[in-house]
């Protein structure tokens, strides 16, 4: 879904677009003058956190990733908060069954899913239970009555019903009938009454879509696409999700329908798509082996939360783009290696898990000085640990996790749009210094989205490679050999030279090779050379300096962040200036090697911050290398931090 964003002075000639009352916003089927607002009250409101909650079977991914895509489509600014359980058919109508969507959107720049819900929809009682305790009092509480039965609600510990008992009386609850409605909206098409109630979230997704004046084609062409091979079922769905709005529309419970404008003022003027981390990461893959001139070439074994890349990339042959679905992990990673050798671009995709077993490839590929995309998608460990729930504890994996002296680069991305340009700059340090290289985003980036400006091509970078093509190295008889460790002296790269080019045969391995020439190697002297060129060859690499958020200047304290903390940091650092409370914000990219700056910025504060998803990994890093003594704040729930809690922690940090 794109949508373009147009300059102020653009703006005039598409006002239509953001009038929720025009035709293709006020749902099918209604007549002239009775969209939304035609008789009933319309509010106004900047921003709005929305939750849709069920069972994992309930369609709770499906229905909040299409009223994201509208939300999208409409103008607006969004992160997203997707939640579910691990296990591919949780055991129904039980707490560990729960699978949410929180959708935060605006008409101004947001930096996160939000930390609490303002409409919470609960399919049953099990969504309500595990939720309901994130709602403020005054939300906004949309539940499926149908559902709250006495064996129900007997699974998740209610006595007695909480729509009846008073519990809920601090909420605006809405309860409506979605399973009878949905299937007596269906009656005409002969389904079965378990096939009809599976539409109910399409309904529940008509009556959202009213409420906050969403677009409506997208979504019914998403369902004609989706069942093509079942036309009755897509015009079920279709139906469901019409049923769904006009509910909205004309029933008395429902008596105001909300307005969040367009965020153009937001946003660069530009074409704009939503777009999730793991795509966006996909993408970046692609655009950098088409800005490389080189065959992409993927290796890998699926994981969660990696295994939407591996899906993505076997779509895009026509890009030069090679996948292969290995048998293990340790197969992923050799192939991909081989490849490298091979000439191609070559990228492992995996998780926290499958970086352990592809360890020693990786050391492998450190000491055959190619380059390699080690793409890790962390979530919650140790072990199988949390496999679709957040964390980012792998740093110091990526950073030492392999037998030997093996020094890695590594690059992580802050947002789900990110997840794009860091795979770029992945690609051009594995490129131009010859070496693998970790990209480490996470379940929260990997899942979550947020409107992402599609670059133009004149803006990418040139990553292009020059392969060996002749000898370098002149004998003392005046013949003239290939030698593979002969360095670039600026990079310390050693020459890329591709299999079957005449005269540039050359041996690889994993034993220590002699400088220059590659020979097999026992040299003392030889082999403390190499593992120190190696790691200088890291260390000098060039990355931009580190950026420091500062406004007044006279800021004690710096939050220091890297990876998905941006977002949560940043919102959290708004707040206490807000306040009144000056204070510094900084987020890194590069984790090896540092910024050349890094120091210096750390050294200008009283105080240094850093708030991770780890038991302070990053922390450890800076108070080794910079002597800074750095304040850790950590949190390893499988959520991401909440701007509100991270701020007081913040405060608290500050003022001790």
């Amino acid at each position: 879904m794109t949508s373009q964003v147009n300059s102020t002075a653009e703006q005039a000639d598409n006002a239509e677009q953001a009038d929720p009352t025009t035709e293709s916003q006020r749902g099918p089927g209604l007549a002239e003058g009775q969209g939304p607002g035609a008789d009933k009250e319309v509010r106004r409101l900047d921003r709005v956190i929305i939750r849709f909650a069920g069972d994992s079977g309930d369609g709770m991914q499906l229905t909040g990733d299409r009223f994201t895509s509208e939300t999208a489509a409409f103008g607006n600014d969004l992160s997203t908060l997707p939640n579910f359980p691990a296990e591919i058919r949780a055991p129904a109508g039980t707490l560990p069954g729960v699978s949410s969507f929180q959708l935060h959107f605006a008409d101004h720049d947001i930096l996160t899913p939000g930390d609490a819900p303002d409409v919470l929809v609960a399919m049953n009682p099990a969504a309500l239970k595990a939720n309901v305790s994130d709602l403020p009092p005054g939300g906004v509480l949309i539940v499926n009555t149908d559902e709250f039965t006495k064996r129900p609600m007997a699974k998740v510990g209610y006595a007695t019903s909480p729509l009846d008992d008073g519990s809920l009386s601090a909420f605006q609850v809405h309860g409506v009938p979605l399973t009878t409605l949905t299937v007596e909206a269906l009656k005409e098409f002969g389904l079965s009454r378990k096939e009809a109630e599976r539409s109910k979230n399409m309904f529940a997704l008509g009556l959202l879509s009213w409420m906050y004046h969403r677009p409506t084609e997208g979504t019914e062409a998403f369902l004609r696409k989706k069942f093509a091979k079942k036309p009755q079922l897509a015009q079920a769905n279709v139906t469901a999700f019409r049923a769904g709005w006009n509910f909205g529309e004309t029933t008395e419970d429902f008596a105001v329908s909300y307005e969040v404008a367009p965020a153009s003022s937001a946003f660069t003027p530009g074409v704009y798509r939503n777009i999730s981390g793991n795509l966006a990461l996909a993408y970046g893959l692609v655009a950098a082996s088409v800005q490389a001139e080189l065959p992409l070439f993927l290796g890998s074994y699926p994981i969660t939360p990696a295994s939407d890349i591996l899906h993505e990339l076997s779509r895009h042959k026509n890009f030069q783009v090679r996948s292969f679905q290995a048998e293990d992990e340790i197969a992923g990673i050799g192939a991909a290696l081989g490849a490298a050798f091979g000439g191609s671009l070559a990228v492992t995709t995996t998780s926290g898990p499958g970086v352990a077993l592809k360890s020693e490839t990786i050391g492998l590929a450190v000491s055959l000085e190619l380059p390699l995309l080690v793409v890790d998608i962390q979530r919650g460990g140790p072990s199988t640990g949390l496999p679709t729930k957040t964390e980012q504890a792998d740093l110091l994996q990526a950073m030492y996790g392999r037998n030997g002296e093996a020094p890695v680069p590594i690059v992580a991305p802050a947002t789900p749009a990110d997840c794009f340009d860091a795979a770029l700059e992945a690609a051009r340090i594995a490129l131009t210094y010859r070496t693998p290289v970790f990209l480490l985003s996470d379940g929260y980036l990997a899942n979550g989205s947020e409107p992402w400006r599609v670059p133009e091509v004149a803006d990418l970078p040139d990553l292009r490679v020059q392969f060996a093509s002749e000898a370098n190295h002149e004998l003392a008889d005046g013949s003239r050999v290939f030698w593979p460790y002969k360095r670039d002296p600026h990079t310390l790269a050693r020459p890329w030279a591709v299999p079957g080019t005449a005269g540039l045969e050359h041996r690889i391995g994993g034993i220590e090779k002699q400088d220059g020439s590659g020979n097999i190697s026992y040299d003392p002297a030889n082999h403390e050379f190499m593992v120190r060129t190696r790691q200088a060859k890291v260390d000098q690499i060039q990355v931009p300096d580190l950026i420091v958020d500062d406004p007044e200047g006279g800021a004690g304290t710096l939050v220091l962040g890297w990876g998905s903390t941006y977002g949560p940091i940043a919102a959290a650092v708004r707040r206490l200036r807000s306040q009144g409370v000056a204070v510094a914000q900084a987020h890194l990219r590069h984790l090896n090697p540092f910024p050349a700056n890094t120091g210096a910025v750390l050294a200008g504060y009283e105080r240094v911050v850093i708030p991770e998803m780890n038991l302070g990994q990053l922390a450890s890093l800076i108070r080794a290398k910079y002597l800074i003594d750095a304040h850790s704040h950590t949190q390893i729930n499988g959520m991401p931090f909440k701007a509100e809690e991270l701020a007081t922690a913040l405060k608290e940090a500050i003022n001790a």
